[in-house]
């Protein structure tokens, strides 16, 4: 009977333990692997002008169609040759803990600036249930092509290192959506049934290619693009939500001129500001909890928006599955000089 006793007092202290255990102190991840974290396949296709080619099975949004191209003035232009692929070049951390930097080995740090608890809720209107739930999320730059020099004679990719660019918990518009409505005023015109129904067509869009860049306010399969902050108003699962999320993130810091793009022919000289994100630019990848596999299209990433139904099965599990980490390839359209300045 004593030892039933200490069962059921260890049992029932053990689930205090885990039930009230603060989240400050749920952090997990792992760095980044990038020889079998990431979707190499993804850089594909690369092209010349319009013609691809190496497409490895992969998709593509098009190119310019004129393999020469030309960047300032002669003498002090130069010529080359439009080449197209996609560049791994930016990494998202998703949380539910402020400060928790998942793609950095789950370390937590600067916990001394408070910011709001990401956490999912539920609540019961009328006969409907509807799950909720608030994210933090950190952007990194991170030229992997680069700095592994795995394409070191051209002069295409981003030059730097590893940097953590930006962060969700100092700004106070990420967990506020009244302060996020200064920097997304057009979601007036978009809250409404008509508009939010049309989101339709950019899943199905999205599924079987790549996202409607018309429908801005649209987040593909995956809910609302509006607010660019990080509270979720459907909340399906933790892969759907944090894949908003970054599509947010990524519209957000366009709108802030703090991310760039790549395509087309502006993208020919140097990348170029673009506050109305064309959402077809990106494509991503899951890196942690579990690096993504090929998923039931044979494809181990996808544009922003395709359902998450695809390859989301059993990368998220509790306790250490349940932050997520991505790579993001950005569509690049560059002249490689054959004749005049380096760069």
């Amino acid at each position: 009977m004593k030892s039933l006793s200490k069962f059921v007092f260890a049992a029932a202290a053990l689930w205090w333990t885990i039930a009230w255990q603060p989240a400050s102190a749920a952090c997990s991840g792992k760095f980044m692997n990038p020889i079998t974290d990431i979707c190499w396949s993804c850089i594909f296709p690369i092209s010349i002008g319009s013609a691809p080619i190496l497409q490895m099975g992969q998709e593509d949004i098009e190119n310019v169609g004129t393999p020469v191209c030309a960047c300032g003035p002669p003498p002090f232009g130069k010529i080359g040759i439009s080449i197209g692929f996609w560049e791994p070049a930016r990494q998202v951390d998703v949380t539910r803990t402020p400060w928790c930097f998942t793609s950095l080995g789950g370390d937590t740090m600067g916990d001394s600036f408070s910011a709001p608890m990401p956490a999912v809720s539920q609540g019961n209107y009328g006969r409907r249930a509807s799950n909720t739930s608030i994210y933090q999320a950190h952007w990194y730059v991170n030229p992997v092509l680069y700095w592994l020099e795995v394409l070191s004679e051209t002069s295409c990719l981003e030059q730097g290192g590893f940097d953590l660019a930006y962060v969700t918990e100092l700004d106070p518009a990420w967990n506020d959506d009244e302060l996020a409505v200064i920097l997304n005023p057009d979601v007036f015109l978009f809250a409404n049934p008509a508009a939010q129904a049309a989101c339709g067509a950019d899943c199905v869009a999205a599924t079987l290619g790549f996202p409607m860049p018309a429908l801005q306010w649209c987040g593909g399969c995956q809910g609302s693009m509006f607010p660019l902050n990080g509270h979720v108003q459907s909340h399906v699962g933790g892969v759907q939500a944090s894949s908003l999320i970054l599509q947010r993130y990524a519209m957000k810091l366009h709108r802030e001129f703090l991310a760039f793009a790549g395509n087309g022919i502006p993208g020919w000289c140097g990348m170029y500001p673009a506050p109305v994100l064309d959402k077809r630019i990106y494509k991503y990848s899951m890196l942690y909890p579990s690096a993504q596999g090929k998923g039931v299209d044979g494809r181990c990433c996808q544009p922003l928006g395709r359902t998450t139904h695809l390859w989301s099965a059993g990368k998220e599990y509790p306790i250490k599955g349940e932050d997520f980490a991505y790579m993001m390839y950005r569509k690049r359209n560059c002249c490689e000089r054959i004749y005049g300045w380096v760069k």
